[in-house]
């Protein structure tokens, strides 16, 4: 049985939601969910659901860390705080991983100074797989803000952990590994990108060379490596690119009746489309690098993107993913795959 703390007091749609979704993820005989926070709003969100099973049971927290909270004087501040709670669960082998759509700053501080980092380790990632314009197949991205900053060993380090996602939860084998770069010539880029270019180019990474941003959901590269501030601007631009997108197209399609009958006509396909773009299929990003599994999910997820983050949650621990990074990260170069 794999058991999963739920940080049910973070994120937009706390608790119910978070409670919805981790009912809906122990509906799995292979899952178990403990979810944390507020004894008191956590019965009244169950009592709602009239769940069935016993594979849930409740983790009392006094203190909830908000959104706009300073994440590193939160994590120290409060130490009962559901999030700190959660992760404190892995620490002591309570829970095999943690999920959370709280403060990503308070997840990210508390993760490290928590669990600590994985030997070898420099700096850990933030890493959520996105779609592409391929059926099925997905690229993952890191680093998207665990750390604003890197040095060309740190983007190495990236490329092994994203790969080893590709690989061994997302089924790519062997992973290519792209660099994000302004342009796909092998000298692009200013001295960091031109160095961990020689460096990926030497390890025994499969990698793809540089990428440009306009080709990360092409479908080419399985891994796309960065700092974190970049990362962080390509995935909220992305965000905000298709929410953009939607709304004209919502816009445009009530004109006038015309428009109106077009848009009834392609509504299964607009249907799918949403579902290929929707971030509450994939669940959550993982923060690679750690030592425990710890899913980020999305701050404004519903129960679905719950459920899904808690599925991902439980594959790295099947996959045992911690052992494959600390054993891979060692070499500093990485293993070829396949």
């Amino acid at each position: 049985m794999i058991r999963i703390a739920v940080d049910c007091m973070g994120g937009d749609n706390a608790p119910a939601e978070i409670v919805k979704g981790a009912v809906l993820a122990a509906a799995d005989p292979g899952v178990e969910c403990c979810l944390v926070g507020d004894p008191a709003a956590l019965e009244t969100a169950l009592a709602k659901l009239k769940p069935a099973g016993e594979r849930l049971s409740i983790i009392p927290a006094t203190e909830v860390i908000g959104p706009a909270e300073a994440p590193v004087a939160a994590v120290r501040k409060k130490k009962d705080a559901s999030l700190i709670v959660a992760i404190n669960m892995v620490k002591d082998k309570r829970a095999d991983a943690v999920l959370s759509a709280g403060n990503t700053g308070a997840f990210m501080a508390a993760a490290l100074f928590i669990l600590k980092r994985l030997p070898g380790v420099d700096r850990p990632a933030l890493s959520p797989a996105l779609p592409t314009r391929r059926p099925g197949k997905m690229v993952v991205l890191l680093d998207v803000g665990a750390n604003v900053t890197a040095t060309p060993d740190n983007l190495l380090q990236y490329g092994i952990m994203g790969s080893l996602y590709a690989e061994k939860i997302l089924g790519v084998r062997p992973p290519r590994v792209g660099l994000l770069n302004v342009g796909t010539e092998d000298t692009k880029g200013n001295n960091l990108y031109q160095e961990a270019f020689a460096r990926l180019q030497n390890s025994r990474l499969d990698f793809a060379g540089n990428v440009e941003a306009r080709d990360i959901f092409s479908g080419e590269a399985d891994v796309v490596i960065c700092d974190g501030f970049t990362g962080n601007a390509v995935l909220k631009a992305s965000e905000g690119l298709a929410e953009a997108i939607f709304g004209i197209m919502r816009e445009e399609f009530a004109a006038d009746w015309r428009a109106k009958i077009g848009a009834a006509l392609l509504l299964p396909v607009l249907r799918k489309v949403r579902r290929r773009l929707d971030y509450t299929e994939y669940g959550g990003a993982p923060l690679l690098g750690v030592g425990g599994i710890c899913i980020k999910s999305h701050g404004n997820s519903g129960a679905k993107a719950i459920c899904n983050g808690i599925r991902v949650a439980r594959q790295f621990v099947e996959n045992n993913i911690l052992t494959e990074i600390e054993k891979n990260i060692s070499g500093q170069e990485g293993e070829k795959h396949g």
